[in-house]
Protein backbone atom coordinates (compact mmCIF):
# COMPACT_ATOMS: atom_id res chain seq x y z
CA UNK A 1 0.00 0.00 0.00
CA UNK A 2 0.66 3.47 -0.96
CA UNK A 3 1.68 6.13 1.72
CA UNK A 4 -1.41 8.39 0.07
CA UNK A 5 -3.65 5.26 0.56
CA UNK A 6 -3.23 4.37 3.55
CA UNK A 7 -3.47 8.39 5.02
CA UNK A 8 -7.50 7.89 2.37
CA UNK A 9 -6.01 10.63 0.44
CA UNK A 10 -7.22 9.91 -3.18
CA UNK A 11 -4.68 10.16 -6.51
CA UNK A 12 -5.89 11.52 -9.81
CA UNK A 13 -4.07 10.14 -12.94
CA UNK A 14 -3.73 12.76 -15.58
CA UNK A 15 -3.13 11.99 -18.79
CA UNK A 16 -0.55 13.57 -21.69
CA UNK A 17 -2.59 16.92 -23.02
CA UNK A 18 -4.60 17.03 -19.65
CA UNK A 19 -8.72 16.75 -19.03
CA UNK A 20 -10.81 14.13 -20.47
CA UNK A 21 -11.43 12.86 -24.19
CA UNK A 22 -14.48 14.80 -23.96
CA UNK A 23 -13.14 18.35 -23.10
CA UNK A 24 -10.03 17.80 -25.94
CA UNK A 25 -12.33 19.34 -29.28
CA UNK A 26 -15.74 20.23 -29.98
CA UNK A 27 -17.98 18.12 -32.18
CA UNK A 28 -20.74 20.19 -34.47
CA UNK A 29 -23.59 18.71 -35.98
CA UNK A 30 -24.68 20.02 -39.27
CA UNK A 31 -28.58 20.77 -39.75
CA UNK A 32 -28.73 18.61 -42.53
CA UNK A 33 -27.79 15.58 -40.25
CA UNK A 34 -30.68 16.08 -37.85
CA UNK A 35 -32.73 16.44 -40.63
CA UNK A 36 -32.44 13.49 -42.11
CA UNK A 37 -32.27 11.79 -38.46
CA UNK A 38 -35.81 13.28 -37.95
CA UNK A 39 -36.83 12.76 -41.32
CA UNK A 40 -36.63 8.71 -40.82
CA UNK A 41 -38.07 8.61 -37.63
CA UNK A 42 -41.33 10.45 -38.61
CA UNK A 43 -41.26 7.97 -41.58
CA UNK A 44 -41.55 5.12 -39.25
CA UNK A 45 -44.78 6.16 -37.67
CA UNK A 46 -47.98 4.05 -38.43
CA UNK A 47 -50.08 6.88 -39.74
CA UNK A 48 -47.31 9.08 -41.65
CA UNK A 49 -48.27 8.80 -45.26
CA UNK A 50 -45.24 11.10 -46.83
CA UNK A 51 -43.68 14.21 -45.62
CA UNK A 52 -44.09 17.45 -46.83
CA UNK A 53 -46.87 19.63 -48.99
CA UNK A 54 -48.33 18.66 -52.12
CA UNK A 55 -45.90 20.92 -53.82
CA UNK A 56 -42.47 19.86 -52.86
CA UNK A 57 -43.42 15.98 -52.97
CA UNK A 58 -44.53 16.76 -56.52
CA UNK A 59 -41.43 18.69 -57.07
CA UNK A 60 -39.28 16.16 -55.30
CA UNK A 61 -40.97 13.12 -57.68
CA UNK A 62 -39.86 14.83 -60.67
CA UNK A 63 -36.20 15.89 -59.22
CA UNK A 64 -35.79 12.16 -58.33
CA UNK A 65 -36.13 11.28 -61.82
CA UNK A 66 -33.75 13.10 -63.21
CA UNK A 67 -30.23 11.79 -63.78
CA UNK A 68 -28.18 13.86 -60.96
CA UNK A 69 -30.77 15.17 -59.24
CA UNK A 70 -29.84 14.76 -55.80
CA UNK A 71 -33.54 13.35 -54.67
CA UNK A 72 -31.72 10.17 -52.06
CA UNK A 73 -30.92 13.08 -49.44
CA UNK A 74 -34.07 15.05 -50.53
CA UNK A 75 -36.56 12.38 -50.21
CA UNK A 76 -35.26 12.00 -46.72
CA UNK A 77 -35.17 15.84 -45.74
CA UNK A 78 -38.37 16.41 -47.31
CA UNK A 79 -40.44 18.70 -45.16
CA UNK A 80 -38.22 19.05 -42.11
CA UNK A 81 -36.60 21.98 -41.34
CA UNK A 82 -33.94 21.91 -38.11
CA UNK A 83 -32.31 24.99 -36.49
CA UNK A 84 -29.21 23.19 -34.83
CA UNK A 85 -27.00 25.44 -32.30
CA UNK A 86 -24.33 24.05 -29.80
CA UNK A 87 -26.31 21.67 -27.36
CA UNK A 88 -29.56 22.33 -28.57
CA UNK A 89 -32.10 22.18 -31.72
CA UNK A 90 -35.70 23.01 -33.07
CA UNK A 91 -37.73 21.14 -35.83
CA UNK A 92 -40.59 21.58 -38.04
CA UNK A 93 -42.04 18.97 -39.83
CA UNK A 94 -44.69 19.28 -42.03
CA UNK A 95 -46.46 15.61 -42.62
CA UNK A 96 -49.39 14.05 -44.66
CA UNK A 97 -51.71 11.50 -42.80
CA UNK A 98 -53.43 8.44 -43.37
CA UNK A 99 -57.21 9.18 -43.94
CA UNK A 100 -59.26 7.42 -40.61
CA UNK A 101 -55.85 7.97 -38.15
CA UNK A 102 -55.98 10.25 -35.02
CA UNK A 103 -54.30 13.07 -36.22
CA UNK A 104 -53.72 13.92 -32.45
CA UNK A 105 -52.20 11.02 -31.77
CA UNK A 106 -50.18 10.76 -35.04
CA UNK A 107 -48.51 13.97 -34.31
CA UNK A 108 -48.08 12.41 -30.57
CA UNK A 109 -45.87 9.74 -31.78
CA UNK A 110 -44.40 11.71 -34.46
CA UNK A 111 -43.00 14.34 -31.55
CA UNK A 112 -41.81 11.30 -29.18
CA UNK A 113 -40.12 9.34 -32.33
CA UNK A 114 -38.30 12.40 -33.45
CA UNK A 115 -37.26 13.73 -30.24
CA UNK A 116 -35.99 10.15 -28.84
CA UNK A 117 -34.42 9.62 -32.13
CA UNK A 118 -32.65 13.08 -32.40
CA UNK A 119 -31.20 12.95 -28.86
CA UNK A 120 -30.03 9.51 -28.82
CA UNK A 121 -28.42 9.92 -32.03
CA UNK A 122 -27.13 13.66 -31.78
CA UNK A 123 -26.69 14.19 -27.78
CA UNK A 124 -28.60 17.26 -28.65
CA UNK A 125 -31.62 18.32 -26.39
CA UNK A 126 -34.52 18.94 -28.65
CA UNK A 127 -36.49 21.80 -27.78
CA UNK A 128 -39.56 21.48 -29.72
CA UNK A 129 -41.17 19.68 -32.54
CA UNK A 130 -43.80 21.81 -34.41
CA UNK A 131 -45.96 19.42 -36.49
CA UNK A 132 -47.70 21.06 -39.60
CA UNK A 133 -50.53 18.63 -41.00
CA UNK A 134 -50.55 19.65 -44.87
CA UNK A 135 -52.95 17.13 -45.81
CA UNK A 136 -55.03 13.36 -45.62
CA UNK A 137 -54.14 10.76 -47.91
CA UNK A 138 -57.59 9.29 -48.53
CA UNK A 139 -58.00 5.49 -49.19
CA UNK A 140 -58.93 6.17 -53.35
CA UNK A 141 -56.73 8.69 -54.29
CA UNK A 142 -53.62 8.64 -56.94
CA UNK A 143 -49.92 9.34 -56.05
CA UNK A 144 -48.90 13.23 -56.58
CA UNK A 145 -46.07 11.80 -58.59
CA UNK A 146 -46.54 12.93 -62.51
CA UNK A 147 -46.52 9.86 -64.80
CA UNK A 148 -43.53 9.39 -66.99
CA UNK A 149 -43.92 10.66 -70.94
CA UNK A 150 -41.42 8.07 -71.45
CA UNK A 151 -42.39 4.15 -72.13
Amino acid sequence: MTESERSGESTTVTRKGGGTAATRGRTTIADGVVEKIAGMAARDVVGVHAMGSGLSRTLGAVRDRVPGGGGGKAGVTRGVKAEVGEVQTALDLEIVVDYGVSIADVAGAVRENVIAAVERMTGLEVVEVNIAVSDVKLPDEEEDEPESRLQ
